[in-house]
């Protein structure tokens, strides 16, 4: 079985069959590993399901800053995010916390704009307002399941835009 290749916006996932919890991720035309740590059953291979969506936030923040500070002409010259998940049980509430660091000679009115953007960045709307996920089961993967997604890209100039 193996995934579709036609399709450069889907995600696709599977197990190598190795440890009891490691798959392969193949995303954009690049492929790892995701794992649980081996406190956790896993053989420690690569980021878990909460390390990916921290990574996913951190890279959108950092993304959006950029893409906003560029478009200004503003002196960004590196932006670092560093982002911490914890929740209390299944049904406690996730709580991410972002640590953003930004260099290079931004006055405090630019400084306070880039945090207000990190704020409106995708990924970061997506986590607070939540999601509708679709799931259907199907023999092999297809090339043809579409949800009515946007681009990244024109969600984050749409964020920097307001």
């Amino acid at each position: 079985m193996s995934p579709p290749q036609d399709d450069p916006d889907a995600v696709t996932v599977a197990e190598t069959g190795v440890g009891r919890f490691q798959v392969e991720v193949t995303a954009a035309g690049a492929t790892f590993l995701a794992d649980e740590p081996e406190g956790a059953g896993g053989l420690g291979s690569g980021p878990n399901p909460y390390d990916l969506l921290a990574a996913a936030l951190g890279a959108c923040t950092t993304m959006t800053m950029r893409l906003y500070a560029e478009r200004k002409g503003w002196p960004l010259e590196r932006a670092l995010v560093r982002v911490v998940h914890a929740r209390d049980g299944l049904k406690g509430r996730d709580r991410f916390a972002r640590e953003i660091v930004l260099k290079g000679p931004l006055s405090d009115a630019q400084t306070r704009r880039l945090l207000e953007i990190a704020e409106k960045c995708p990924v970061h709307r997506t986590l607070e307002t939540g999601s509708d996920i679709i799931t259907v089961l199907a023999t092999q993967p297809t090339s043809d399941l579409a949800l009515a997604g946007e681009a990244h890209l024109r969600d984050m100039l749409e964020a920097c835009a307001e």
